[in-house]
């Protein structure tokens, strides 16, 4: 039985091509599909995720092992020193191995050099592993009062990590 995959030669970058464009949109709606219904925001976002994130101010990155995108994950401006963290997708053949905490890390890290003093993400509850891995992170639940409008009828998880 060969071993499990490790994340020892994961390589996180900004997305560069539009081979990597392509691979954020099929993850990410890989996985919605999956559990939802894609929406008209999601397909306005993976359809440009350098002109819906990187080109007002956020930053969108790809997971590789060797020559595979194996997961994505974007942080995207949505106002004075606040980002929102989205689309963090990991393929299910790799997931479990750290991709994702380590795609968290690093877009967390990418805010703070932005100047963020605060991340905000949306989930859903049915996906309890990632909203546990936010948990892990020191993303707190919000309360009602501090909910924002969200354009997805998916998202019943609101979640906010103050940086210090």
């Amino acid at each position: 039985m060969p071993d499990a995959p490790t994340t020892d030669s994961l390589i996180i970058t900004d997305i560069t091509t539009s081979a990597d464009a392509e691979a954020f949109r099929v993850l990410n709606e890989d996985w919605i599909s999956r559990f939802f219904t894609l929406e008209d925001e999601d397909r306005k976002l993976l359809g440009d995720p350098v002109g819906q994130i990187v080109e007002p101010g956020g930053a969108a990155f790809v997971a590789r092992l060797g020559e595979t995108v194996i997961g994505c994950i974007g942080i995207a401006p949505v106002g004075p020193g606040v980002f929102e963290l989205v689309k963090m997708a990991v393929s299910p053949e790799h997931q479990g191995h750290g991709t994702g905490r380590k795609l968290i890390a690093t877009a967390l890290d990418r805010a703070r050099a932005l100047g963020a003093h605060r991340v905000v993400l949306e989930s859903n509850a049915q996906l309890a592993s990632a909203v546990h891995l936010y948990e892990r992170f020191g993303f707190r639940h919000l309360g009602h009062d501090e909910i924002a409008p969200s354009p997805y009828v998916r998202a019943d998880v609101h979640m906010a990590l103050d940086l210090h």
